[in-house]
């Protein structure tokens, strides 16, 4: 059996952006009289819904003005395009390539923390849109990740079984938010800097190129084949012990 659907986070798993954003943060920040560094801001935005990073920055730095999370978002992103001249250079090849791979075998869409038309730009830049179903940012859903519910509404959108989805993410948030939506999980290891509990996927990987797509979706086997499953698992939690030594 085939997947009914991929379900792809955003930053950090389609565009190499958080950096980008946690200095765009700090930048912002600063222009405000607060102080921070890019270091302390990563953590805070990994994987989570803006509207809960926002509100962290808000509880953090009391002496920002009040605001919406919005008018925040209006406000910051000048600061992110001065950081990004040419929005395209952030894809991340493989796994722009990767989607293409198994857009082709079963609807895509992404979830993302990021307010949606973030989104819907990032996907123009990636040379994907055209191949998505949908896109639901942060405003779109209910509770951010660590919570399921974007997930389960995307799968609910598409009227699909949540166990027979395939969640493409990259923070310990998104892999906890696909596990209580009880979805499949491909755990993507990028950023060394800001480490992350992608214990539980059912893949593990540096870079999405490293996956076979016919090999482990294609018809003839298909996402229940059990040894290549059982061993990818395996592998991917050896991985995991590895590391922490």
């Amino acid at each position: 059996m085939k997947p009914a659907a991929f379900l792809f986070d955003l930053d950090g798993t389609l565009i190499d952006s958080e950096v980008v954003w946690a200095q765009a943060i700090v930048d912002w920040l600063a222009d405000r009289g607060q102080t921070t560094t890019r270091e302390a801001m990563l953590p805070v935005l990994f994987g989570r819904s803006w509207l809960d990073v926002n509100a962290k920055i808000h509880a953090d730095f009391p002496a920002l003005e009040p605001s919406t999370p919005s008018k925040d978002a209006e406000t910051l992103r000048p600061y992110h395009d001065r950081l990004v001249a040419d929005p395209a250079s952030q894809a991340i090849p493989g796994a722009v390539a990767f989607f293409k791979q198994v857009s082709r075998l079963a609807p895509c869409v992404i979830v993302s923390g990021s307010p949606h038309v973030d989104v819907e730009a990032a996907a123009k830049a990636c040379g994907i849109a055209g191949q998505l179903k949908f896109v639901l940012g942060a405003e779109d859903y209910g509770r951010g990740k660590p919570a399921p519910d974007g997930f389960l509404k995307a799968a609910s959108m598409l009227d699909v079984d949540a166990s027979e989805c395939v969640v493409v993410e990259d923070s310990t948030a998104g892999v906890a938010a696909a596990r209580a939506a009880g979805m499949h999980i491909i755990g993507v290891d990028r950023l060394p800097s800001c480490p992350q509990d992608l214990s539980g996927c059912d893949w593990l990987v540096h870079d999405l190129s490293e996956l076979d797509v016919k090999v482990i979706f294609g018809e003839e086997v298909g996402l229940k084949d059990q040894a290549t499953l059982q061993a990818r698992t395996w592998l991917g939690r050896l991985w995991k012990r590895m590391r922490k030594k």
